[in-house]
């Protein structure tokens, strides 16, 4: 399982990037960048859609052999990928979103914080645990 926060274009650089367990990590790190081309023609093909709508998740980027990737997009055009094993099939579609809001209610605390500086890489213990405790209910 690996999750990333990248910051919006045109930099899309990682603001937060963990994986369970961290053997494949490099692996993860090339699905996560190619996964975010997927999510700019998701988001250009939705168009205005996606700024009228509330509900930000992309849902299934595409799946591999080994891997099924997921994307959801803030407002601020902040973008989670999450890659979860294909041969989890206990996750549906809705624990994934709820997962996604999750990551979402957390980050925007880490957002609120008046020592945060937008665009930084994130270094919160609280947001760790929760990617971590999220992650371990996966795995």
């Amino acid at each position: 399982v690996l999750l990333s926060i990248t910051c919006s274009p045109p930099q899309n650089y990682p603001l937060y990037i963990r994986s369970i367990p961290t053997e494949n990590e490099l692996k993860f790190h090339y699905t996560v960048h190619t996964s975010l081309d997927v999510v700019d023609e998701k988001i250009s093909a939705m168009g205005k859609a996606l700024v009228d709508q509330r509900e930000l998740y992309l849902g299934l980027l595409y799946p591999t052999e080994d891997y099924k990737v997921y994307g959801y997009v803030t407002n601020s055009k902040v973008k989670f990928v999450m890659v979860v094993d294909s041969s989890n099939t206990a996750l549906r579609d809705n624990e994934i979103r709820s997962m996604f809001r999750k990551l979402h209610n957390s980050y925007t605390d880490i957002m609120c914080n008046p020592f945060y500086n937008p665009g930084d890489r994130i270094h919160s213990r609280a947001f760790d645990n929760m990617v971590n405790s999220m992650m371990m209910q996966v795995c």
